[in-house]
């Protein structure tokens, strides 16, 4: 009895859609290489699964069949600018594909969307991790060791320029005592040769002389005295003058 027909339709079983999923991409890409090989043919296959991860076989080299694929599908026309906006087109298609790809990368790196990875993937992604946080941790030692030698760089720089400034400190101290000790020899000399007399026995005798007094002054005459009034008396006192 013949195997009957089946109906093709979306498998509604998760487990069962990815069973089939998997054995059926196996199966596909077994056949692309039996094909290639046994006709010599330039065969291109590429698989996205539904949670995004990528399948891909290239005989010749994906690149290189993709590049053919666009001058065969593409006729060139002598519009240049049409041909300039085909050309950004399919280098948009490009970067996008490569910007998916690492998106895909980054979301598995932090841990995101892993239910799609087998076992060889995600030890290969468990060793990636591993590398780089081995050379985040050798990069921040070198920082570190980095720092620590500037430190004592500075240290050293530091306690030269503290024993200059002591030794500064002590010949400016030797200096002060070199003036203090003249300062006191001088001094010393001075007062044996210039003895100073804080007291006076006697009275300094001073001569009183006339003194000579200029303006107005009421002059009184003494009793029987003959003397004209404008006349000046023996005290040298001048009367004043008006202006």
């Amino acid at each position: 009895m013949g195997r009957g027909r089946v109906e093709l339709k979306r498998i509604e079983n998760k487990i069962n859609r990815q069973v089939t999923f998997s054995k059926r991409r196996n199966g596909l890409l077994k056949k692309a290489y039996e094909l290639s090989v046994l006709c010599d043919a330039e065969i291109a296959l590429i698989i996205f699964s539904n949670r995004g991860k990528l399948y891909e076989f290239s005989s010749s080299g994906m690149t290189k069949t993709l590049e053919r694929y666009q001058r065969c599908c593409f006729i060139p026309h002598d519009n240049t600018h049409e041909r300039e906006t085909q050309s950004w087109y399919q280098e948009v298609i490009k970067l996008n594909a490569k910007y998916e790809a690492l998106q895909r990368t980054q979301r598995h790196l932090l841990g995101e969307h892993l239910g799609s990875l087998n076992m060889k993937e995600l030890h290969y992604l468990e060793k990636q991790l591993e590398g780089a946080l081995a050379r985040a941790r050798q990069r921040k030692t070198q920082i570190m060791m980095e720092q620590m030698d500037d430190l004592r760089k500075k240290e050293r720089q530091l306690g030269d320029l503290n024993k200059q400034l002591i030794i500064k400190l002590e010949a400016v101290g030797q200096n002060l005592e070199t003036i203090q000790g003249l300062w006191s020899c001088c001094g010393a000399a001075a007062t044996e040769n210039y003895p100073l007399h804080l007291s006076q026995t006697q009275p300094m005798e001073c001569d009183l002389q006339p003194v000579l007094q200029i303006g107005y002054h009421q002059y009184v005459e003494a009793e029987g005295s003959s003397a004209p009034k404008d006349m000046a008396g023996e005290t040298n006192f001048i009367h004043g003058w008006v202006i």
